[in-house]
């Protein structure tokens, strides 16, 4: 048996809780480098370390002693614990103490983190002006006050939509009204929105519209979002007749509601400004599904565009529930539950059945395609092959208007894409609109419709008025939403998840520096309610599903918009087309509408090259089998089966990757007293140690991951290691389990189904006479120490004693009992 190391005294330590145990015997000068600096409302400087009660004139004190003192009692009087010669700040730390368990006295300094506020403070309490100099935390700016919004509603709900500083706060007794106005309600509505600071020209304070307007907006702004909602128009309300009409078999006209409504609301609502809110093509097609599941089952008939503009309004209107009830309940994560490989395979699945469906009409087939078995409601390679074996009936004009503006659009493309970084002005260059404009200039021109090219005819509402209102959710339409459930979810969730990324990129999400306003901070919940309200507006008047598109937003922040303004013009400028340009549109060929969805396509399929050449590199076949199942699920059954097929299969990695235990068994590093690593990872390097099995759990205890902790333990009593198969005979002998020592460290959490568990653990290795210690808790007071006191955790272990501070204290103890029992069972083995 190697014998214990020796144990070493504690140092003497003073119950006393004055200053001067806090302070270092010789001073440093940390605390005159590091001390929160003066502000324009506070210049009195901190007394000097020699006790001398004046200081010197300078340019940061400009205060003889006299006046300091006079500035000191008239700014907030003079308390008899406080010099009138200290800050504002000293006399904030007096109100501190600092506690640890036992009584004893903390072993830190004055400018230590670990100190705690004994009250909270509420943002009144401090002079207005005057710059924070707190710690932060929960309870830095405001208090709730009992019976607020969130102990009605819960913090989920409660700090979703009052912000994550409480509205209501403890308002300060020396201050006036108008002074707690400002120090709660206006700072808590600037919090909402996202902006920091008590810079009145920024957001809220008070959070409405006409002063948001006329602080944030100058001239130049308000220009440079004209010209940038001019060119989005351009771009993108053609391509949203297109999706409607061609994707989403609805009329054209809902299309452009989706550009009405959505970006209006998410401007008001939303936290990135030059994001730009509007119709996607993975939304518009998973739409269309639901409309031509909904012929196929006969619930509606092929040309009645008004029940499909109601479906459309249906799945809208439940895809911005799914969101805005996500952000209420704070659920910002759910961009993450869907892996890249499962994202980038749907996606270009997506492209793919693009591509194919916009080749009929681009053709010229669409009559030729009802008349053969209706081949537009069957797989994608069902209509590959009937593209191939009626290539001979395409229309040859079609073909040529079609591919035509394909070619001139994808030319057009990459010429901007080569020339902005030398010329950025080339991105001002409206060239879908151009090609827009002269094709049904030429139409009407040269008269192509009537040789067979087919025009988008006159665009209008089916009930008459420009923006009629129905409510989505109806007892006559529950059909329509047991049908559209799913695919709303999906559609929710693929939305959330590219407006993110947009939100990201654009608001200084991912290390990257935000171009719009400053001072505003990306919320994940506050965009999910934002846009699941928008949405929700949205299905009223049967629009198209509309969210953040990486590309427009990136359209938008090249061209000059810079704020939310810039969405609220485009809003503005559809309303004027469809009162009144609507007519203009009457010769557009359908033609160019697909082919400026094949771009779109396009733009789907062509990152998917990078992302299978980057899996092969690192050999990551797992993900590239997934990617691939998904596609050809996709491209040869169904939409949906790629769908199911794709969350399923993410959902099972998710689930698998939480409910594994990632416990550890330590050896010591020889030659090292305080250093253990995972024995498991490099068992060269360690050693065990002789008595004792040391488990290291580096992660929450949840119901999760607690099923299977019990086995795995077992592996590592009989085997040393979890990666050893349960039929092995035992490899590691019994007493070398007489002492568990969990280092729990990692357990930052603890719910009741793990307290439960552990428990039940500790019960067996107690009956079976194993002494077990926990080491590097978590603090005195914590839920998790809690849980451990409440479930008899603590106490049937041996108490206090047995939860230390460091693995090296454990084994310490661990051998002093051992000793302790052997005296007792020998007690003549003690003699001298």
């Amino acid at each position: 048996m190697v014998s214990p190391p020796p144990i070493r005294p504690p140092a003497s330590r003073s119950t006393s809780f004055s200053h001067s145990q806090h302070q270092p015997s010789t001073p440093s000068r940390l605390n005159q480098s590091h001390a929160p600096g003066p502000s324009p409302h506070d210049q009195i400087h901190s007394p000097p370390l020699d006790g001398s009660t004046d200081h010197p004139v300078s340019p940061l004190n400009p205060f003889n002693s006299d006046q300091r003192a006079n500035l000191a009692e008239s700014s907030n009087g003079t308390t008899p614990n406080t010099s009138p010669l200290r800050p504002r700040h000293w006399r904030n730390y007096s109100t501190y103490n600092c506690t640890q368990s036992e009584g004893n006295s903390c072993e830190h300094g004055h400018w230590s983190p670990k100190i705690r506020p004994t009250t909270p403070t509420s943002p009144s309490s401090t002079l207005e002006g005057e710059p924070n100099r707190s710690f932060g935390g929960r309870y830095a700016r405001a208090q709730s006050i009992q019976g607020g919004p969130n102990r009605l509603l819960g913090d989920a709900i409660g700090d979703t939509v009052f912000g994550d500083g409480r509205i209501f706060t403890q308002p300060n007794r020396d201050s006036t009204d108008e002074n707690r106005k400002d120090g709660s309600w206006s700072r808590s509505w600037s919090r909402w929105w996202g902006v920091e600071g008590d810079d009145k020209n920024k957001i809220g304070q008070p959070m409405s519209t006409t002063r948001w307007l006329a602080s944030t907006h100058g001239v130049k702004n308000k220009r440079r979002d004209l010209v940038a909602a001019l060119t989005m128009a351009s771009f993108y309300i053609p391509m949203s007749l297109s999706y409607a009409a061609n994707l989403g078999h609805i009329p054209p006209i809902n299309g452009l509601y989706s550009f009405v409504f959505n970006p209006f609301i998410y401007a008001l609502l939303g936290s990135c400004p030059q994001m730009v809110v509007g119709p996607e093509a993975a939304g518009s097609l998973l739409l269309g599904a639901v409309v031509k599941t909904s012929i196929s089952s006969g619930n509606s008939w092929d040309d009645d565009g008004d029940m499909h503009a109601r479906i459309a309004g249906v799945v809208t209107g439940m895809a911005g529930a799914v969101i805005f009830v996500a952000g209420l309940t704070r659920l910002g994560f759910l961009d993450s539950v869907l892996s890249r490989q499962f994202l980038r395979g749907f996606i270009s699945a997506i492209g793919f059945v693009i591509l194919v469906d916009q080749l009929i009409p681009e053709m010229g087939l669409v009559h030729l395609a009802k008349h053969s078995g209706d081949v537009s409601h069957r797989s994608s390679m069902d209509k590959l092959v009937f593209l191939i074996e009626n290539a001979k009936h395409a229309h040859g004009l079609t073909c040529a208007v079609a591919f035509g503006s394909f070619v001139v659009i994808m030319v057009c493309r990459e010429l901007k894409r080569r020339l902005q970084p030398r010329f950025p002005s080339v991105a001002y260059v409206p060239d879908r609109f151009t090609v827009v404009v002269l094709s049904a200039v030429f139409t009407w021109l040269f008269s192509w419709h009537k040789k067979g090219l087919e025009i988008l005819g006159d665009v209008r509402s089916s009930s008459g008025s420009p923006f009629p209102f129905r409510f989505p959710f109806i007892p006559s339409h529950m059909q329509h939403v047991r049908e559209a459930m799913s695919t709303s979810f999906l559609i929710a969730l693929l939305g959330f998840f590219e407006s993110s990324v947009a939100a990201k990129s654009l608001g200084g999400g991912e290390g990257k520096k935000a171009d719009g306003l400053q001072g505003m901070s990306l919320s994940a919940n506050r965009e999910l309610v934002a846009l699941g309200v928008a949405n929700m507006i949205g299905g009223c008047f049967m629009a198209l599903p509309a969210f953040g598109g990486y590309g427009r937003s990136k359209v938008n922040a090249a061209t000059g918009g810079k704020t939310p303004m810039s969405s609220i013009l485009l809003s503005i400028i559809t309303i004027i087309c469809i009162l009144f340009l609507l007519p203009y549109f009457y010769y557009l060929p359908k033609a160019v509408l697909s082919s400026m969805i094949s771009v779109v396509a396009y733009s789907l399929i062509e990152e998917a090259p990078h992302d299978i050449a980057f899996f092969i590199h690192i050999r990551a076949y797992p993900e590239l089998i997934l990617m691939s199942l998904i596609f050809l699920a996709t491209i040869f059954y169904s939409l949906p089966l790629g769908i199911a097929l794709g969350i399923g299969l993410s959902l099972l990695s998710v689930i698998r990757h939480a409910t594994k235990p990632r416990i550890q068994i330590l050896g010591k590093v020889p030659g090292q007293e305080t250093q253990f690593e995972n024995a498991e990872s490099d068992p060269e390097r360690v050693e065990f140690v002789e008595g004792c099995l040391i488990v290291k759990i580096p992660e929450p205890l949840t119901f999760a991951n607690t099923g299977d902790l019990k086995s795995r333990l077992r592996r590592l009593e009989l085997y040393g290691t979890t990666a050893a198969h349960p039929a092995l005979p035992r490899v590691r002998a019994p007493e070398h389990n007489s002492n568990i020592i969990f280092d729990i460290h990692g357990v930052t959490s603890l719910d009741g189904s793990g307290a439960m568990v552990l428990a039940e653990i500790v019960d067996n290795y107690v009956a079976n006479g194993t002494r077990v210690f926990f080491c590097r808790c978590p603090k005195e007071g914590t839920k998790v120490w809690r849980l451990f006191e409440e479930s008899g955790i603590m106490e049937r272990c041996g108490g206090r004693k047995h939860f230390l501070k460091s693995v090296e204290e454990a084994l310490r103890a661990a051998e002093m009992e051992r000793m302790s029992e052997f005296f007792e069972r020998n007690p003549g083995e003690g003699g001298a």
